[in-house]
């Protein structure tokens, strides 16, 4: 019934953006499968040693591969850039499940499919974030979007149960199901609409790829309102991504709670979000406002991490990070719409990028943070440190320049509002419907 009520409220979008949210929903499906079994191979194998260098050499690629292909965002068609991170995340997963089935194991491999994810992802998240834009009108992104971080959510709560359920059976079996469900995510995206790319992607294009990688650094950097709201997600991620990863399991563990109890966080959490998505986050938008919503949101997320690091239950654990989950989707949702239409579609990706490149700063500097804490203090005063640092960060936003302006506008303002604010760092790629 429930996935009856989605697929009625995608119906109006129309057959593309109903492919998307299938395709999204299987792709984040076999990305949590995976996310469970390969640290639990690596784990098994290699220990904590190779687990903490596979992390860091990862992010590392993250770190320089994010900005580095952006352009591509703003030169392919998204169609084509989702389908080559599926195909680069499905041979990861061809490689890994190989390896794991003739009972191999080499630190050298494992590290060269962790860089090889984090390339197809630095491909595939800036083409999911911003296609849907280009799917529907301006008026439905709003709903746009909530579906489709609901389609993901489905995908993120189905995920860790389903690869839990196939590690039963072998680590090997699981990452087969995850190339099949890949596989399934890859066929639905051909679904998806060749879109016109905002730019054309000639050779005379590919020899500005340094200039327009250089251009959309300076406009993330240069607009006051982007580079404030860039600093303040970055000094709060520091703080909750470690929140909602490291501290976790190190929580149910202090608790002396089993496995089944960190599952039922991890699905408190994607069930917050979901509930989010599904309609949660529209009613506080109308009874609040796009700006209050968005730092009462993060306030509230950080408020609630400090909960879970306070319970002394696992009911009160599941719970806490519930309502995290539902704050996230309410901030998110409120913020992603707004600057996507604002952001002149020449630009989106690469701008996309960026906030990827700075999210992955402070997912290195994070959990490095947390284990210095961690030698000085227990589990749960780290926990609830973080969670009120992580809530602190919405006062930046009472700081950053024009934040207020832009959340009031309506979605037929704020179309292109960047470009139109400052030409000198937009002019040459905006489109005639972004000056409109």
């Amino acid at each position: 019934m429930f996935l009856d009520a989605l697929a009625q409220r995608a119906a109006a979008l129309g057959l593309p953006f109903r492919g998307l949210l299938l395709s999204d929903a299987l792709t984040w499906l076999s990305l949590m499968v995976g996310y469970v079994a390969v640290p639990w191979w690596i784990a098994t194998q290699g220990g904590a040693h190779d687990l903490a260098v596979y992390g860091l050499s990862s992010s590392a690629v993250s770190f320089i591969s994010a900005p580095a292909l952006s352009p591509l965002g703003d030169r392919l068609p998204k169609r084509r850039l989702i389908r080559l991170g599926l195909a680069l995340q499905m041979a990861v997963a061809a490689l890994l499940a190989s390896l794991i089935s003739l009972d191999l194991y080499a630190l050298s491999w494992v590290l060269l499919t962790g860089g090889i994810s984090a390339v197809a992802m630095a491909v595939l998240l800036p083409a999911t974030l911003t296609i849907a834009a280009e799917l529907v009108p301006a008026a439905d992104l709003p709903r746009a979007l909530s579906l489709q971080r609901s389609a993901q959510a489905i995908g993120r709560v189905a995920g860790p149960a389903l690869g839990g359920a196939a590690l039963s059976l072998g680590t090997g079996v699981a990452l087969w199901l995850q190339l099949g469900l890949l596989l399934a995510a890859f066929m639905v995206a051909r679904s998806l609409p060749l879109t016109r790319p905002a730019a054309a992607a000639g050779v005379q294009g590919w020899r500005r790829w340094h200039g327009e990688l250089q251009q959309g650094l300076r406009a993330a950097w240069r607009m006051p309102l982007e580079r404030g709201w860039m600093l303040v997600n970055f000094a709060g991620w520091i703080f909750m991504f470690p929140a909602l990863t490291l501290l976790v399991p190190l929580k149910v563990k202090d608790l002396g709670l089993s496995g089944v109890w960190l599952g039922g966080a991890e699905a408190g959490l994607s069930l917050g979000m979901l509930a989010g998505a599904l309609g949660g986050a529209a009613v506080v938008t109308r009874l609040w406002g796009r700006y209050a919503t968005r730092i009462a949101a993060t306030a509230a997320q950080g408020l609630g991490l400090a909960l879970a690091g306070w319970s002394d239950n696992g009911p009160l654990l599941v719970a806490a990070l519930f309502f995290v989950g539902f704050a996230n989707s309410c901030g998110v949702l409120v913020g992603q719409t707004h600057r996507l239409l604002a952001i002149p579609q020449a630009f989106r990706a690469r701008l996309s990028a960026v906030g990827m490149m700075s999210s992955q700063i402070s997912a290195t500097l994070g959990p490095a943070l947390a284990g210095l804490a961690l030698l000085h203090a227990s589990v749960s005063v780290v926990y609830i440190a973080f969670g009120l640092l992580a809530g602190a960060s919405a006062l930046g936003y009472l700081l950053v320049p024009d934040f207020k302006t832009l959340l009031n506008l309506d979605h037929e303002s704020v179309q292109g509002w960047y470009g139109r604010k400052h030409p000198e760092l937009f002019g040459p790629d905006v489109t005639p419907e972004d000056r409109a």
